[in-house]
């Protein structure tokens, strides 16, 4: 089991771009992009809070368990 961030399919789902969302978030780009591909240790709660809001979603559309899949460590 894998736990991941799914932004990528809310926004897909959404029919809105990554270039929206980064836009809308107001935080670093890099930070975000890291985030969206699945390279960061971890996220706040008030990024998650302000994530949920801006995707009219719940955290439990973003945070998902993947199966078949090693856990990978993070560097």
């Amino acid at each position: 089991m894998m736990i991941y961030i799914a932004i990528n399919e809310v926004l897909k789902q959404k029919k809105k771009t990554k270039y929206w969302f980064i836009k809308n978030m107001e935080k670093s780009y890099q930070s975000l992009s890291n985030l969206m591909d699945n390279k960061s240790s971890g996220i706040k709660f008030r990024n998650l809070d302000q994530i949920c809001n801006l995707l009219e979603c719940e955290p439990g559309d973003i945070i998902k368990r993947k199966d078949g899949e090693k856990n990978e460590t993070i560097k």
